[in-house]
């Protein structure tokens, strides 16, 4: 399996090397891109919500994307393609995935990375397009479809969000006493050094400076990780 897998892999680069130049890829503006208008709002919304708790909880990266079409590709090739340039999943885990829908192919794939391959396998992906999402595509439900392929992508991963731990508080807060004690122990430690003259001479500049450090903008990008072609794919 592995061999074969390995053949697929050198394939899908060989692929890559020729294709890489035409396809387009659309910017990752979030856990959710609807590229082709095909996710209804709310349903979009909730998505996202589920998958930050996800990456929030384990650390994995899930991303749901739909594609007007494949620029002439397989959902295969594109599919790869994708995950790699996006670098979804970190990048030392390789533990990112995607489900990728394709309107006018009227194709789906679950892209799998690496590190997540022994739990979302082939056959498992493959049990999720065909049961619970390409049923729904064909009654015309597509966004209730992919909301049941992504729910059940994470129930497979063990995707169960923790509740967060109750804050301990600061050093400060439980131990009161003791902060007291050391602050006092300063002010008297300054005022001897003071009288002995070794306090500050002359009108120094703070020593301090207002640095005022960058902030990313909160927004969402990948972490590096890798795909090699596993995963599956169905149509509707």
């Amino acid at each position: 399996m592995r061999i074969f897998k390995s053949a697929v892999w050198l394939l899908l680069c060989m692929l890559a090397l020729t294709a890489r130049a035409e396809l387009r890829f659309p910017e990752l503006t979030g856990r959710v891109v609807d590229n082709a208008g095909m996710i209804e709002a709310p349903v979009a919304e909730a998505l996202t919500r589920e998958l930050q708790a996800h990456e929030k909880a384990t650390g994995e990266q899930i991303v749901v994307v739909t594609l007007p079409d494949l620029q002439g590709a397989t959902i295969e090739e594109y599919g790869y393609q994708l995950g790699r340039h996006w670098g979804i999943g970190q990048k030392d885990r390789n533990n990112g995935a995607l489900l990728i829908v394709a309107r006018d192919e009227r194709k789906v794939r679950i892209e799998v990375g690496y590190g997540l391959e022994e739990r979302l396998t082939d056959a498992r992906a493959a049990l999720i397009i065909n049961q619970l999402i390409v049923p729904q595509f064909k009654r015309g439900h597509v966004s209730s479809g992919i909301r049941s392929g992504v729910e059940a992508m994470l129930d497979t991963l063990g995707g169960k969000v923790q509740e967060p731990a109750e804050p301990q508080g600061d050093f400060g807060s439980r131990h009161p006493l003791l902060v007291a004690f050391l602050c006092v122990l300063f002010v008297l430690f300054c005022g001897v050094m003071q009288l002995m003259g070794y306090g500050p001479r002359g009108g120094g500049s703070g020593g301090l400076g207002g640095g005022g450090g960058s902030r990313s903008g909160g927004g969402f990008s990948g972490g590096g990780g890798s795909f090699g072609g596993g995963g599956s794919s169905g149509s509707w």
